[in-house]
């Protein structure tokens, strides 16, 4: 409210000097200005009282031609150095700019030795959004084509092209350029904007001139943007902000305390069609002129954040400069993916929507907003039509675009109640989640997960007040150990039938005839026992390759759709309530959760050895049809080893693979292989994952291997950090001689050994999100020397260490333990 009345405000005095002193031009038309020839003259009284009905009408505001501001010696900035030479010489007919104008300028000035008419021509236009739009159209003739040949102001202009065009030799060619301007309809030479700025950011007289211009006029452009819909009116007004935006400059100190917070904000305001062209032409600029307008926003942010204090009182989701720098973070980011290998074709169908007609207990008390269902659209997304997802190599990876700086000071309890609640009102950088560590959306999903448990806890206690039963807080599974798959299936297919939010609820696990309270342990061991029942290879709904050591579906498996349904629930549940799993899949399982279908590259890490195959096939330079022999009729083996035949297309045994039509052929394996012959068995696993994650923004924050980070933990293991926040019991502490030996001989292991350690604790050899410091793990002393091994509670990341007399005996036991642990002293 306290914007709105400021920028209200700002327009009703904008108004008022429009009324009182006229925008300064001379030709003016605008009947309500001062400068206009039929207008007449008000006093001060008068002219508040119009200002006022000015505003509630939202009539023409004119473009202001500014003296400009005072310089630090008294003069303004723009008349400072004005001489009382010709009138000719002060180049006042000049009303908007193109290379040739600024050419001839340039010669006059370096002949005179003295740059100040070139500083007020370059201050008027730039501090002019009307001048500034209708400069450097393509239409203009340019300098190479008229001015800067070797005529009257002899060869001084060659020499002047010259250096104008120099630094730009390395940007994209001018037809490459030409054609992304005619596919975005954008009307300005971008060529000709590069050779200027090159000449122009040498002149230091200039540059301040340029920044002066901008303070003056962005502040406007945001008003025209936000209240006179000027862009509606017309579409060139984009081109503002693309000629602003090839000033690579933008980025240095002079510009980062006020004309770049204050630029951004206006950026801002852009519709989101805008926006979008903006994004688009920026794709097709190359990968060194995206990645500066990427530097530029980041390093906006980062001077914000480090020169300012947040606390929850002073949240940094209500600094202007960085939401706005964020904002314009956001169409770069497209930008990158647009000018990147996208795949927008290939998309698995949507699950079909289930919802009721009848309302729901959340929408009767109000809470629908926080509990609303289906996945969030980004406007600029939807706009662009492409999304986070459909990326498969940007230009600028993905981690380039987080901001460590701002993860640090941003609240995500905060962050989160302004994502769910408070969109319209608030800023939540939530939504521009490509910003955010995997470890900061984290924390955000942690807490629309536990927000969800509550929430399903209370109404439950609301049900069985009506109802007079006991309540059921919980999600509780009661199982067998030696019949864990039967009984968790059960107890699961019959909630997920009868009260599917029941899983939305916390997860508890009881071993029948096993006392004991779930915190959290006997959840991880309940999980660590199904997935290895689950993908025991004799059961066969998994096929394992030993060369990757993943797995994948069983194409020929026996197993109804059921166990898949389990499998995909417990991969939810394990989401749902913060439990690294030991799973190892390809990446395409996870980008086929989050909506894709797998293709040709996916096969490079989930069927490496086919990759290859078909790799060699679109290759081959020799006769495809006779040397290959391939017809579009595949064999594979089923559970027994037997073979199976499948045509590609209606009577593949007699369609030979050609030359003209192995894309085909690859494309139309792939998609069996992938796809086809597993949809039975994807189809409920996926639909067991969304029983769970359906209401989440898990798909709008995260992207593939991010899903997969959640569930399986990192590759990354940091020993050092796992060493400083695991805690001892039983008698050590940090400085018992055993436990100083057995850190050292912890970091003295490979890789592979530090993996079968983590594997022997903790039950997976993965970090959890944020690292090895985020795992709590106990050393508990076990007995004095003995012979025996080393055991762990895999389910409480617990080790038992006895106290081994020597350093040597020390790693001999504990490589022995860690080496032959499966199925041996873990409890």
């Amino acid at each position: 409210l306290k914007n709105l009345q400021a920028t209200a405000k700002h327009l009703i005095e904008r108004y008022f000097r429009q009324l009182t002193e006229g925008c300064g031009n001379g030709n003016c038309t605008n009947e309500f200005c001062a400068s206009c020839r039929d207008f007449r003259p008000l006093d001060s009284n008068s002219a508040a009282a119009k200002a006022l009905e000015l505003f509630k009408i939202n009539a023409k505001l004119c473009d202001y031609y500014p003296s400009f501001k005072s310089s630090a010696d008294g003069n303004s900035l723009l008349d400072s150095t004005m001489s009382d030479k010709d009138t000719n010489d002060d180049f006042s007919d000049v009303h908007y700019l193109t290379e040739n104008n600024i050419c001839m300028i340039l010669n006059f000035c370096e002949e005179e030795g003295d740059y100040s008419a070139l500083v007020r021509v370059i201050g008027r236009v730039f501090s002019n959004a009307e001048a500034l739009m209708k400069s450097f159209k393509k239409d203009e003739p340019n300098a190479t084509e008229n001015s800067c040949k070797p005529t009257d102001v002899e060869k001084q202009n060659d020499q002047t092209l010259e250096k104008m065009g120099a630094a730009s030799a390395a940007t994209l060619p001018d037809d490459a350029l030409s054609d992304a301007l005619s596919t975005c309809e954008v009307a300005v030479d971008i060529q000709a904007v590069r050779r200027v700025y090159d000449r122009l950011l040498s002149i230091d007289q200039v540059e301040a001139s340029l920044v002066n211009a901008l303070i003056y006029l962005t502040p406007n452009v945001e008003l025209d943007l936000e209240y006179l819909d000027v862009y509606e009116a017309n579409p060139d007004y984009l081109n503002i902000f693309i000629i602003v935006m090839e000033n690579s400059n933008l980025h240095s100190p002079e510009y980062l305390e006020v004309a770049l917070p204050q630029f951004c904000k206006a950026m801002s305001k852009l519709p989101v069609t805008a926006l979008a062209r903006l994004s688009k032409l920026w794709s097709m600029y190359g990968l060194p002129h995206i990645r500066r307008m990427m530097e530029t926003f980041q390093q906006l942010i980062t001077f914000t954040v480090v020169s300012n204090e947040y606390d929850a009182e002073n949240l940094v989701n209500d600094d202007e400069t960085v939401v706005a720098a964020t904002q314009c973070l956001k169409i770069v980011f497209y930008a990158s993916i647009l000018a990147g290998d996208v795949d927008v074709e290939h998309n698995e169908e949507d699950e079909e929507d289930t919802d009721s007609d009848e309302l729901t207990l959340h929408e009767l008390l109000g809470e629908e907003r926080l509990y609303k269902k289906g996945p969030r659209v980004d406007p600029l997304e939807k706009e662009l039509g492409i999304r986070t997802v459909d990326s498969i190599h940007p230009v600028i990876p993905f981690e380039d675009f987080v901001n460590e700086s701002l993860n640090d000071v941003v609240e995500m309890d905060k962050d989160f109640t302004f994502f769910k609640v408070n969109a319209e009102t608030k800023f939540s950088f939530q939504s521009c989640p490509f910003i955010l560590s995997v470890i900061t959306k984290n924390q955000g999903l942690y807490y629309d997960n536990r927000i969800r448990m509550y929430s399903e806890r209370r109404l439950t206690a609301l049900y069985s007040m009506v109802q007079g039963q006991q309540p059921n807080p919980y999600l509780k599974l009661k199982v067998r150990r030696d019949h864990i798959i039967d009984d968790a299936l059960v107890r699961l297919e019959m909630i997920s039938m009868e009260n599917p939010s029941d899983l939305k609820k916390q997860l508890f696990v009881e071993f029948e005839g096993e006392q004991g309270v779930d915190e959290g342990g006997v959840s991880k061991e309940f999980f660590q026992l199904v997935l290895e029942e689950i993908f025991n290879p004799d059961i066969g709904m998994f096929t394992y390759d030993d060369e990757t050591k993943l797995f994948w579906f069983n194409s020929s498996s026996l197993e109804n759709e059921a166990q898949y349904t389990l499998i995909g629930i417990v991969l939810g549940l394990a989401i749902y309530n913060n439990c690294i799993l030991d799973v190892h899949f390809p990446m395409v399982v996870y980008r086929k959760l989050m909506g894709k279908k797998g293709t040709y590259l996916d096969l490079s890490d989930s069927h490496p050895v086919l990759y290859q195959s078909l790799k060699g096939l679109l290759e081959y330079t020799g006769n495809v049809k006779e040397d290959m022999m391939l017809t579009f009729q595949i064999s594979h083996t089923d559970l027994f080893g037997n073979p199976v035949l499948y045509d590609l297309k209606d009577q593949g045994d007699q369609i030979p693979v050609t030359i003209e039509n192995r894309q085909e052929f690859v494309d139309l394996y792939v998609d069996y292989i992938l796809n086809t012959s597993v949809e039975r068995q994807f189809r409920a696993f996926k639909k067991g994952f969304l029983m769970v994650t359906n209401e989440s923004p898990l798909k709008y924050l995260f992207r593939p291997e991010e899903v997969e980070l959640l569930i399986c933990g990192s590759r990354k293991l940091d020993f050092e950090a796992l060493e400083k926040t695991t805690e001892y019991d039983g008698g050590y502490s940090k400085d018992s001689q055993i436990i100083k030996d057995f850190w050292e001989t912890i970091h003295s292991f490979g890789e592979e050994q530090k993996r079968f350690f983590l594997q022997f604790t903790t039950g997976t050899d993965r970090a959890p999100v944020g690292g090895l410091g985020k795992l709590k793990m106990i050393i508990a002393k076990n007995g004095s020397d003995t012979d025996r091994l080393p055991t762990s509670h895999t389910c409480f990341n617990a080790l038992l260490l006895p106290e081994y007399s020597t350093k040597e005996k020390l790693r001999e036991r504990l490589l022995k333990a860690i080496t032959y642990a499966k199925g041996f002293g873990m409890l």
